[in-house]
């Protein structure tokens, strides 16, 4: 599997981190799509683009890729990033404590996010959340595998009907 990563003056410091956790300790390809320096007044947009295009390309042909993107809230970035055709992200930025539903079962929604909706882009707030739990985070997000039923794939079928390539 080959990670993306990006992000902006916000999650420079984070994104350097999980990328050598990544690779290091994680032994799964990585590709650094920037910011390569930190510059504090950049701005995110172009440097998310790249990682979603790369992203939403591989998506494309098959290949089993993933991006983690990282800046102040996550929330922007997420939002370029859902731009790309095939790319779904969802943002993190803290644990909440215990989740349930409606009916009380407890959720975890990062397992969720891969498992119901195979999010295929991590988006981090890294104003919001430690070395320490973005790490144990990213290792949870990329280890749980999408379930495959029937019911989720055909909801993912219909998303990627709505979305037209950017290319």
């Amino acid at each position: 599997m080959k990670i993306y990563f990006a992000s902006d003056h916000a999650g420079f410091e984070l994104k350097n981190e999980l990328l050598a956790f990544v690779r290091d300790e994680l032994h799964l390809e990585v590709q650094d799509c920037g910011a390569l320096v930190y510059d504090p007044n950049d701005d995110y947009p172009a440097l998310i683009a790249s990682a979603a295009r790369s992203l939403s390309r591989d998506v494309a042909d098959g290949k089993d890729s993933r991006a983690i993107i990282i800046g102040a809230s996550g929330q922007g970035e997420a939002i370029v990033a859902n731009r790309y055709a095939h790319v779904r992200a969802v943002v993190y930025y803290g644990a909440t404590g215990v989740q349930t539903d409606i009916s009380g079962n407890e959720l975890d929604m990062i397992s969720s996010t891969r498992a119901h909706n195979d999010a295929n882009a991590l988006s981090l707030g890294a104003r919001f959340i430690s070395l320490s739990d973005a790490t144990t985070v990213v290792q949870k997000w990329l280890s749980t595998p999408f379930s495959g039923e029937e019911r989720h794939t055909r909801r993912i079928a219909q998303i990627d009907a709505l979305i037209t390539d950017n290319e």
